[in-house]
């Protein structure tokens, strides 16, 4: 199973980017996804999570209004659109799929069981 992040990079405070995971080796369909970041220094962070219908979304309340997350099981691929992105944004940010088939949303890192490889985004004028 290999997942893999694009679409970062360096954008102005304000700015907006376009992630996308895109997997070979597992068919996304019926499982949860998920986004996390991690800054220098600190722990993974959870950012968003989609269930594995796509009808249910989550945020970390740091990014509730400004991100959304959305799949596209025929394309294997799941996006975090980031809006009105802040310099405390910056972190290398990675996509993660449940561990498990039919799980909801999850926050927890450990309930995730395939990581890529992440993508730095850096949110500075």
């Amino acid at each position: 199973v290999q997942l893999v992040e694009s679409g970062g990079g360096l954008v102005q405070p304000g700015g907006s980017l376009r992630l996308s995971c895109a997997a070979s080796g597992l068919a996304f369909s019926g499982y949860a996804l998920g986004w996390f970041r991690q800054a220098p220094g600190k722990d993974r962070d959870f950012v968003a999570a989609i269930n594995w219908s796509g009808g249910i979304t989550s945020f970390a309340d740091s990014v509730k209004g400004r991100f959304t997350v959305s799949r596209d099981d025929a394309k294997n691929t799941v996006y975090l659109q980031m809006n009105s992105l802040k310099p405390d944004d910056t972190a290398v940010y990675y996509c993660a799929v449940a561990r498990f088939l039919f799980m909801p949303t999850r926050s927890d890192p450990n309930d995730y069981g395939y990581w890529g490889q992440g993508t730095q985004v850096t949110v500075s004028s």
